[in-house]
């Protein structure tokens, strides 16, 4: 049986990015993760980043496909923006790679990582905004500027999760559906 080297030296590089961060990991160090030549991750890829956005490629395909579940179904526009968020942010909370990168851009500031880790919130922007234009047409919800709201809509969930916890006892995801739901679909007001 073949061996796939250009599996090898994607698991490879995705576990030396995952415990050394974009700046530390070496292609020597993904060699010899891979067991292959150095040599023979240039067959494959140009250079570390190019090899690095391919993982970053894939990463935003698998968290695509843990937010589609709720995208196309029945549920009442706040249900499904509130579960595809949460499996989202879940997904980015639980991911080894996710956190080093995100530990990586707070510390370092390396720029290969904060480019992806933009394009990554771009593409959770662009799915949420896509559910709202969605929700406009079904007349789910009121008019408006859908970058803006996915950008509310995303900040709100993210200081809800990760902010908060940074000083208080985390919130339960029921906790975080009743505000979110109360913030942005029921108002203050009374």
């Amino acid at each position: 049986m073949a061996i796939d080297r250009r599996k090898l030296i994607i698991e490879a590089a995705t576990k030396s990015f995952s415990l050394f961060g974009y700046k530390a990991t070496t292609m020597d160090q993904i060699a010899k993760l891979a067991n292959v030549g150095k040599g023979t991750i240039y067959t494959f890829f140009k250079n570390k980043e190019d090899l690095f956005y391919e993982i970053i490629t894939s990463l935003l395909k698998e968290m695509k496909e843990a937010a589609e579940q709720f995208m196309h179904s029945d549920l009442p526009f706040h249900e499904k923006v509130d579960r595809t968020l949460y499996k989202l942010l879940e997904f980015r909370k639980e991911h080894q790679l996710y956190i080093k990168l995100f530990q990586e851009e707070s510390d370092i500031g390396t720029p290969e990582v904060q480019e992806v880790m933009l394009r990554i919130e771009e593409s959770i922007l662009n799915y949420i905004k896509n559910i709202i234009l969605e929700a406009i047409q079904n007349g789910e919800i009121k008019e408006c500027e859908p970058e803006i709201t996915a950008f509310v809509i995303l900040k709100l969930y993210i200081s809800l999760i990760f902010d908060w916890e940074k000083h208080h006892e985390p919130l339960k995801k029921e906790e975080i559906s009743k505000l979110f739901k109360l913030y942005l679909f029921q108002g203050l007001s009374t």
